[in-house]
């Protein structure tokens, strides 16, 4: 028998009545297939757990905040097991760890190493239904790691790569992806598929619909990826290795970025390694870093507390400038060889008297990184290079 894995974001089990719908679409799924199901914490949990640590320490332990974090998946797993053997289905929940996840010793952005899967082929050959916490692994150490945030996706594709899945889905409360985020342009249109190079640059942007890391594994394994609905039965939107001609297919805005800027008179090449490298050090994921008479950087906002601690400690010589920027990105595969989007793109900036701070090209992918960005500027450009292609001069 064929298995899929199913794998629930934090809406769709944020509730016991949500909880009940999601044991009913995985009866449906048992029915024909064995089943595999990743699930993130319910709701609200990690963020609730997350400003509950900031409350006693301004930057926390790291380990111990993986720790604390990977509770969440657990309550979800554990009920959700409890509901599925109430109804007559067998079911076990395993963590990160009894599921054999290994990953590296980065806590809070660990990596993947490999997938012990013997525990999870012994409970599927016993008919039993396998729930995993998503989002969370042990080292070699023995230490609790997570994932980083979304990191419940990359759980869901690396099983299904290990133990060869037929179909792995994404559930969550988007019903696939969409050109444009539909929460701000109601013009947005759902995609039947993307190409796994597409999805990972609108990931790598700041779309939220799936972790940039999973659909790395899913290319390099040619795992079949579907992104749905939880509580609709429409069809979602295929992620594969297909690739139509060039055209634009999604618009991504990003505002969670923040801009750090160091300076100092005379900064040395050696010095700007320096702040580079304990960046890395400690976790902080970071781009655009240009070292030009001034240091300059990007972090996630949510790491500006973590960042400032390691200035005051360790560059206290630098003044610190930091400010909130936003990252546009237009997706499609080979459209940064079409000049004339890329001149309607910085017609439209222009004209919305936008600051660009950097420009950044792939063959995917043209962002461009300004000061300041309303929705207007998002619904402008997918107007013209999604609704209304053709009218490129």
């Amino acid at each position: 028998m064929k298995t899929v894995v199913l794998k629930f974001g934090g809406s769709s089990v944020a509730d016991n009545e949500k909880l009940k719908q999601v044991a009913k679409k995985i009866i449906e799924y048992k029915k024909e297939k064995n089943v595999v199901v990743v699930v993130s914490a319910q709701g609200k949990t990690t963020n609730n757990l997350t400003k509950e640590a900031l409350e006693l320490a301004q930057v926390p332990n790291d380990r111990e905040m993986d720790t604390l974090l990977s509770v969440g998946e657990q309550i979800s797993a554990s009920k959700l097991s409890i509901l599925l053997n109430n109804y007559g289905y067998k079911s076990i929940s395993l963590t990160g760890w009894q599921a054999g996840i290994i990953t590296n010793e980065m806590y809070q952005n660990a990596k993947i190493k490999e997938i012990n899967i013997k525990r999870i082929k012994k409970e599927l050959n016993e008919g039993k239904i396998v729930i995993v916490t998503g989002f969370q692994g042990v080292d070699e150490k023995g230490n609790i790691t997570t994932l980083g945030r979304g990191g419940s996706d990359t759980t869901a594709v690396s099983i299904a790569a290990a133990i060869d899945a037929d179909k792995c889905y994404i559930f969550s409360d988007v019903d696939g992806v969409y050109t444009a985020d539909p929460n701000l342009i109601k013009e947005a249109k759902k995609l039947e598929k993307i190409s796994y190079e597409e999805m990972e640059e609108m990931a790598d942007s700041g779309a939220k619909v799936l972790h940039n890391r999973c659909i790395k594994i899913g290319s390099e394994f040619n795992c079949n990826i579907i992104a749905a609905g939880t509580f609709t039965n429409d069809e979602g939107t295929i992620i594969c290795k297909e690739i139509e001609k060039p055209k634009v297919k999604s618009i991504v805005k990003n505002s969670n970025i923040t801009k750090v800027e160091l300076k100092k008179d005379k900064i040395k090449k050696e010095e700007a390694y320096q702040v580079y490298n304990t960046l890395l050090k400690n976790n902080i994921i970071i781009d655009e870093f240009k070292c030009n008479g001034k240091i300059t950087f990007n972090i996630e906002n949510s790491n500006i507390n973590k960042v400032e601690k390691i200035i005051n400690e360790q560059f206290k010589d630098y003044k610190t400038f930091i400010e909130e920027v936003t990252k546009i990105a237009i997706i499609g595969y080979g459209i940064t060889g079409d000049n004339k989007i890329l001149l309607e793109v910085m017609k439209i900036l222009n004209e919305s008297e936008l600051e660009i701070l950097f420009i950044d090209l792939t063959k995917s992918k043209i962002e461009v990184t300004v000061k300041k960005a309303n929705d207007s500027v998002i619904s402008k450009l997918h107007k013209l290079l999604i609704e209304n292609p053709n009218n490129l001069n």
